[in-house]
């Protein structure tokens, strides 16, 4: 009873236009379901830290909004300020009580009262209360807890969407909105919304220049899923029995019920785009159906949402018109991808903003190497609704700003630039040595993926690729690239940085990078079937891989290969005897070609323990610190959620960089590392003085790594290393890397002056 309760509550809730009426309906309905006499919600205000009486079911409706609660006051801000739930007999008898005029509780004795909490942030309280002196019990509390968490997102999402629009569109108001920096630098234009194919929930609000148009392509769709319904029906007709074969009477009757199509025609006319039109019709009524009690009607909902997706999918079909990308384009979707991300032309593309991912997510990854600054993880953004509107990007901070006020974007602008001078002043460092004050040489080598990459990294001094992102490639198309199409690929790499050495990571896909082609679909996929155990299991993708690589190095000899996400040595054994193998096969051929340097990715703790064992088997080690990060501290990197926790400074992350360094050297092999920690200018300085014989990093962190280590004495960081590796907190070590930045004067590089 409980829980369907609390489904239909939530269900109500995000069915729910703006904020107050989320609120109106969250007090009326645990009243009823509680049934109490009173339900309240006071929300906190973010700038005051007051609880504000915002919606009520049995006080006085005239003082909602007008009368407000200090965080020391009262049993409302105990609640908030203890976090923790008050449940009272005799509420006016408790010390903490406050009588508030007018109000109306003084006739209710009990109290029962629960924080709602959203990302450690104390949202406002929700209190029921009753004229009976007794305590609620422990079921009672236990429900309004739950619902309390339950809600707190829902509210969250409520008061920013209600934040930034007052009806179905979107207007003048002011809104920031606080995700996760992805990509460092800041962006100023105009929001582009992207949604995955035939995703009613991601389909963007928009105006139709042509509403005759628009109603000839549903009317066209809407025939389209007929006909597909009627051929389904007869060539199942005598595969199944009458029962399930009724589900196509009941499809077809729901097409041809004029009530839904009439209202998106409605829409349509009134100036909402097609698909615009179709997502909020089908959407509304999906929501009816969910919060009907009844099992069938709520069954209903999933044939009206495939019957939509139908539909959907012809619309975006025959919108055969190629997108068109503004200057200035802000990319905003609800999971961004790479293949988004390629569709658009790179000089119109100055920022992106994804409701979901961390700063760690393929995309931003990309976004980071390819200089476009970005939020990952916005997740309160109604992103839906803000189509063409005017957004700034802080990538330093993880903030997208909504229809920035004048003083705002000028702020930003300034920033902008004084970012964009700190660049240009770094330009005199292109061709000058990588090392220290005192002679020390350290190797700055660039991670690429895109050909875009090449020039970059080249024309900021890259001495070598650390890590070619191979699978990028394999994103972007619809199949398999064929073993020619490799060979093409890796060629111009190899060509493009002849001699300098070229690392080529075999294919790495699972985990937060999928095929759509080849899909891998499991609970946990990180840690699943993912890198080396992929191809292990496909030798006919490793071989193709392998042999597209070794030819493309004939000639210029210039060629590493580097194995991801080994976890055991057997899994090295196996791969070296399938690189050993296809390159026997190809000097058979006559293919003029030598044996590359092979090498192991430290990307989990189980490689950091057996770093030695793997060392005297490869040429060389790297580590990739994103993902061993990630595994020894258990942080999924694209949960937003648990984000904040993922940080290269922890101290089981330094002890670990240490160890691999000590590992590779005592079997005289070399180790670099490749990960983001290797293009972060104050980490730079932990690593030279742990061993780390490389360094590769995206192209735009190049010349600030550079500028450090021009900066600084190779003698000083030992020092530097002891104190970081006695410290107990990641924020430790952060606090101990800033002094050193601003004791060598590079204070800049950690933050843009007013950020």
């Amino acid at each position: 009873m409980m829980l369907e309760a609390l489904r239909s509550i939530v269900q109500a809730v995000n069915a729910a236009g703006n904020l107050q009426s989320a609120l109106d309906i969250i007090v009326s309905r645990i009243a009823e379901v509680m049934g109490t006499e009173v339900c309240t919600v006071y929300l906190r205000d973010p700038d005051s830290g007051r609880l504000i009486f915002m919606a009520n079911q049995g006080l006085n409706p005239d003082l909602i909004g007008k009368i407000s609660l200090g965080p020391d006051e009262g049993l409302v801000g105990q609640v908030a300020r203890r976090e923790e739930p008050v449940n009272l007999d005799h509420a006016e008898k408790h010390p903490n009580f406050l009588y508030l005029p007018g109000i109306g509780e003084e006739q209710y004795h009990s109290f029962l009262g629960a924080p709602i909490i959203h990302q450690r942030t104390v949202m406002g309280v929700l209190v029921v209360q009753q004229k009976d002196s007794r305590r609620f019990d422990e079921d009672e509390e236990a429900f309004l807890v739950t619902m309390s968490a339950q809600l707190a997102g829902v509210i969250a999402h409520a008061r920013a969407t209600g934040s930034i629009t007052t009806s179905q569109n979107a207007v003048g108001a002011t809104a920031s909105f606080k995700g996760i920096a992805g990509a460092t630098g800041i962006a100023i234009g105009r929001a582009v919304i992207v949604a995955p194919i035939a995703e009613l929930h991601s389909v963007p609000r928009r105006q139709s220049d042509d509403p005759q148009l628009e109603l000839q392509a549903f009317q066209a769709a809407l025939q389209a899923v007929r006909t597909d319904i009627h051929a389904l029906s007869e060539k199942l007709l005598t595969q199944l029995p009458a029962d399930e074969h009724a589900l196509f009477d009941v499809y077809l009757r729901i097409i041809d019920d004029g009530t839904w199509a009439a209202e998106v025609v409605k829409k349509i006319n009134e100036g909402e785009w097609a698909q615009g039109a179709l997502s909020q019709v089908m959407s509304s009524h999906i929501r009816t159906f969910e919060m009907m009690e009844d099992a069938y009607f709520k069954e209903r909902a999933t044939d009206i949402k495939d019957l939509g997706r139908r539909v959907l999918a012809y619309l975006q079909t025959s919108d055969v018109e190629p997108a068109e990308y503004p200057d200035k384009t802000i990319l905003v979707g609800e999971e961004l991808t790479a293949s988004m991300l390629g569709e658009v032309p790179r000089e119109k593309l100055v920022g992106m903003v994804s409701v979901r991912g961390s700063s760690n997510s393929h995309v931003a990854i990309l976004a980071r190497a390819m200089g476009i600054p970005t939020v990952m993880g916005a997740a309160d953004l109604p992103y839906t609704q803000i189509e063409n509107a005017n957004l700034i990007v802080d990538g330093y901070s993880g903030y997208v700003h909504y229809n920035p006020s004048a003083e705002v974007y000028e702020h930003f602008r300034s920033v902008s630039e004084e970012d964009q001078v700190l660049t240009q002043g770094l330009e005199a460092l292109r061709d000058l040595q990588s090392e220290t004050l005192d002679g020390h040489r350290m190797p700055l080598w660039v991670n690429t993926g895109l050909m875009a990459d090449v020039a970059r990294s080249l024309d900021r001094g890259a001495e070598g690729v650390g890590l070619y992102r191979t699978e990028i490639p394999f994103l972007l198309r619809e199949r398999f690239p064929s073993e020619e199409e490799q060979r093409a690929i890796y060629r111009e790499q190899l060509i493009a940085f002849a001699p300098l050495p070229v690392t080529m990571r075999t294919l790495d896909i699972g985990g937060d990078k999928a095929l759509p082609y080849f899909p891998i679909e499991e609970e946990n996929p990180f840690l699943g079937w993912r890198g080396i155990r992929v191809t292990l299991d496909h030798p006919e993708i490793f071989l193709v891989q392998v042999r597209a690589m070794l030819k493309a190095s004939e000639g210029l000899n210039n060629l590493r290969i580097m194995l991801p996400m080994i976890s055991n040595v057997q899994e090295v054994d196996e791969a070296l005897e399938l690189v050993r193998r296809a390159y026997e096969e190809l000097v058979e051929d006559g293919w003029d070609i030598t044996l590359p340097p092979i090498g192991v990715m430290v990307e989990v703790p189980a490689a950091v323990y057996q770093a030695r064992q793997l060392a005297r088997r490869v040429d060389f080690l790297s580590v990739g610190s994103n993902d061993l990060t990630q595994y020894l501290l258990a942080v999924d990197r694209n949960n937003t959620r648990v984000a904040d926790l993922y940080h290269a400074y922890h101290p089981a992350v330094l002890n670990s960089l240490q160890q691999v360094v000590d590992a590779a050297h005592a079997e005289g092999k070399p180790v670099g590392i490749c990960g983001e920690l290797a293009g972060d200018p104050a980490a730079v300085l932990l690593l030279m003085a742990m061993g780390y014989d490389m360094l590769s990093m995206n192209d735009n962190s190049l010349l600030r790594v550079k500028a450090v280590i021009r900066s600084c004495r190779f003698d000083d960081l030992e020092g530097l290393l002891s104190a970081a590796m006695q410290v107990d907190t990641a924020d430790e070590v952060k606090a101990l890397l800033r002094r050193a930045m601003i004791d060598i004067g590079m204070e800049r590089l950690l933050q843009p002056v007013g950020a």
